[in-house]
């Protein structure tokens, strides 16, 4: 079921009522960051709970032709949470900003449902020519602070993103992102029984490519060292002979030279 259910393109649900999705993001909260105490917590002092809400209103001004009025809500979330959200991105449902600041979502980007955004992540283009040109992030993907990911590519569903990583290329389904540029160093789909992903927020697990290779040089490196010593070995007791021998020969020589006589 997860096969099919991963090769879907991006579709947004049909959008609930306010008050369903107020009470669903308030929700997203609690179940991906352990510090909060209450909803009021949410409701007063979360900027990226803040921003989605601004987002709201002025995507439904941009949608509508307003582009000017949406601009200026737009502008007003920023410099009250420190995250920027082009009025025209499309964003799913139970969308979760941590923390927050210097996050940038351009116009074309679009965000799936359950997604989860660390600080200074930038969701960016990579051309000047309108249409498509930032990034689609599909369902259940989290992406760690500072992360960039660049041009129209696809972010597969339940993937992580680690903090500071470059991507610009897209990346399949159930995947682990880290590096720059980014790189695939882990593919795994990990779920509870009911078939929702298990969200992984341990960045300090993430696997290091870079180190992996390191460690596979030195290996190669210590086994060239140990075959080395032993070539080195073999040549010194070959020599140890050709010593010995050269001492024979010179004591003949010796005898020779005096006629014989020791």
């Amino acid at each position: 079921m997860e096969t099919q259910a991963k090769d879907r393109p991006l579709t947004p649900d049909p959008q609930p009522s306010f008050w369903v999705q107020l009470k669903e993001d308030i929700q997203a909260v609690f179940e991906r960051d352990p510090a909060v105490r209450s909803k009021w917590d949410v409701v007063l002092a979360y900027p990226g709970f803040h921003a989605v809400l601004f987002h709201r209103l002025a995507h439904w001004l941009w949608g509508r032709g307003w582009t000017t009025l949406a601009r200026v809500v737009s502008h007003g979330s920023r410099f009250l949470t420190g995250i920027e959200i082009h009025p025209g991105a499309c964003l799913g449902r139970r969308l979760f900003i941590d923390h927050g600041m210097g996050v940038v979502l351009g116009e074309t980007a679009e965000i799936g449902n359950d997604v989860t955004l660390y600080q200074g992540v930038s969701l960016a283009g990579t051309s000047l020519e309108r249409g498509k040109r930032h990034p689609t992030i599909e369902d259940w993907v989290v992406i760690g602070a500072g992360a960039a990911v660049l041009g129209p590519i696809t972010i597969g569903r339940h993937s992580r993103i680690g903090a500071g990583s470059v991507v610009v290329h897209s990346v399949p389904a159930h995947s682990t992102v880290v590096g720059i540029p980014g790189k695939v160093v882990k593919e795994e789909g990990r779920h509870q029984p009911s078939g929702r992903p298990i969200i992984a927020l341990d960045h300090a697990d993430l696997p290091d490519p870079v180190a992996r290779a390191l460690s596979t040089l030195l290996v190669h490196v210590e086994r060239i060292e140990r075959e080395l010593d032993e070539v080195t070995s073999r040549q010194g007791s070959l020599e140890d002979r050709f010593s010995e021998g050269d001492e024979d020969l010179q004591r003949v020589r010796t005898l020779l030279k005096n006629g014989g006589a020791v």
